[in-house]
């Protein structure tokens, strides 16, 4: 009798054993840095090796975790109450549902998962080649039980689901930029360019195109003289081409075409034709995304779209310069016009001009106004005030206070901006009319 008592508590220690097995290393091969275990593996560890393996494939190891720790739970907790019925009767039950309960509980489950958390690559690496074995034995069943899930998620009506799957890696590589940038190990600079590189799949063209009030444009009926002025007083190498009226653009032309073109008829502008030397202008629709655009510019092998509406409508152009910025930051050469749009006051607060970007004067000041609902400075005034607001009107939202400075027209040109203290309600407050002075929104 006391050798059976003694094989069913070796028995039941044994399970235990496994299931804190099976714990620890669904957390640590969770937990486990892929990137190390990716450059272990190209230096050739083995074991890393066969971590990548697992990881490669999440169902088929997590499917043969979950089965493996619940056969082994659940026959130990048979064991246990077996072994307490024989020696107490039927009260035993209960005597061994609360002592596996917390065996199960504190040395099967919390502690071997906290040192899998403390420890994720080691212990990764330590049960590896144990783990493959058995996710290769109870693949049958894992198969098996895969199917069944299929089956009935089959009539579930959404698959918002599959969409999380896609956007989880970028939000773990987003996470783990801001958790290294906190920390210091990454600098604000790489930051902000890592994050605007997975930022490029959510923008659209129309977030970050030039609109087309500030398109350099010439008149294709002008005298060649007056257009080749018009170029060279310009500062961009590619310039816009139209007939008859400013929407209808038919070209583009590029400065050294345009040098090879008079020097084909001896340097006399009067003989040359500028729409020859223009090239087709390429349209793009304004919802593109920048990352299919970028991708777009590399396979065409050209720098320069006319951005157009649902309607085919002109509202600006995009070029590839566009883009890099918004990885990179801004980007000048010797041939930019040097004005600032801007200009950090010595009271604290900012000048800025309207037509500024919310995403620009975020990374500029390390600010966090919201991008959603406008694109520009001034496009959120307005979308907030649900007005056209006068010169000297201010507004507060989002914790920043906002001052009309100066106005042309509809059009906000200048606003005063500061950021208020770190308590400021940070919620969008309820709409209320802005009256002239000192108009704020609670």
């Amino acid at each position: 009798m006391s050798l059976e008592i003694g094989v069913t508590l070796t028995a039941i220690a044994a399970l235990l054993l496994l299931s804190a097995f099976f714990n620890g290393s669904e957390t640590s091969l969770t937990a486990a840095s892929r990137a190390r275990m990716h450059t272990l593996d190209e230096e050739g560890n083995k074991r890393a090796r066969l971590v990548n393996r697992l990881l490669a494939a999440p169902e088929k190891m997590i499917g043969a975790v979950l089965l493996g720790n619940t056969l082994v739970d659940v026959l130990a907790a048979a064991l246990a109450a077996s072994l307490a019925v024989t020696l107490v009767g039927d009260v035993g039950i209960a005597y061994a549902t609360a002592i596996m309960t917390v065996l199960i509980v504190i040395f099967s489950a919390v502690l071997p998962k906290t040192y899998a958390l403390a420890f994720p690559d080691r212990v990764a690496l330590l049960v590896a080649p144990l783990m493959r074995g058995i996710v290769w034995l109870l693949t049958p069943a894992t198969l098996a039980v895969e199917f069944i899930v299929r089956q009935i998620l089959k009539f579930t009506p959404s698959k918002e689901d599959d969409a999380a799957n896609l956007l989880s890696a970028h939000r773990e590589i987003r996470g783990t930029i801001q958790l290294q940038t906190r920390e210091g190990t990454v600098a604000k600079g790489d930051a902000a360019m890592l994050g605007g590189v997975l930022d490029l799949r959510k923008l659209q063209v129309l977030d970050i195109m030039i609109h087309r009030t500030k398109m350099e444009m010439v008149n294709a009926d002008s005298p060649p003289r007056k257009i080749i002025d018009e170029i060279l007083k310009g500062q961009y190498s590619r310039v816009l081409v139209w007939k008859d009226r400013p929407e209808n653009i038919v070209g583009i032309v590029h400065t050294k075409d345009l040098l090879t073109g008079l020097n084909r008829v001896g340097w006399d502008p009067s003989k040359l034709d500028v729409l020859s030397l223009a090239t087709e202008p390429w349209f793009v629709p304004d919802t593109t995304s920048l990352q299919h655009q970028l991708n777009q510019f590399l396979k065409r092998k050209t720098q320069l779209a006319l951005v157009v509406d649902e309607y085919g409508e002109v509202q600006g152009l995009i070029t590839l310069e566009d883009i890099l910025e918004e990885i990179v930051g801004q980007i000048t050469d010797e041939y930019d016009v040097g004005e600032i749009s801007i200009r950090p006051q010595a009271d604290g607060s900012v000048s800025v001009d309207g037509t500024v970007a919310i995403r620009d004067l975020n990374r500029s000041m390390d600010w966090d106004l919201p991008d959603e609902e406008a694109t520009t400075i001034a496009g959120l005034v307005m979308h907030e005030a649900q007005t056209i607001p006068e010169v000297g009107q201010a507004f507060t939202f989002y914790g920043y206070r906002f001052e009309i400075v100066r106005k042309a027209r509809n059009k906000v040109t200048v606003v005063r901006v500061r950021r208020l203290g770190a308590k400021a309600e940070r919620a969008k407050p309820a709409r209320v009319e802005a009256a002239p002075g000192d108009a704020v929104r609670r």
